[in-house]
């Protein structure tokens, strides 16, 4: 295994653990969203930020350029 191969590895679960995170982060925003729970609202939504910096740092990751 190479390191382009390890990089690309990298990056593919990295966007995909991100997707998750995001994902993750809308439904809890909903489900707080129905029960008028300002903390819980706040969460998801920063756990809506934290999933697209994941995706965006493994993006920039893999123009990295061996």
């Amino acid at each position: 295994m190479d390191l382009n191969t390890i990089l690309a590895l990298f990056t593919k679960f990295a966007t995909i653990g991100g997707g998750l995170w995001l994902v993750w982060g809308a439904i809890q925003t909903g489900i707080n969203l129905r029960d008028h729970n300002g903390p819980g609202i706040q969460g998801g939504i920063w756990q809506i930020v934290g999933g697209g910096l994941i995706i965006a740092a493994a993006q920039l990751f893999s123009a990295i350029a061996l």
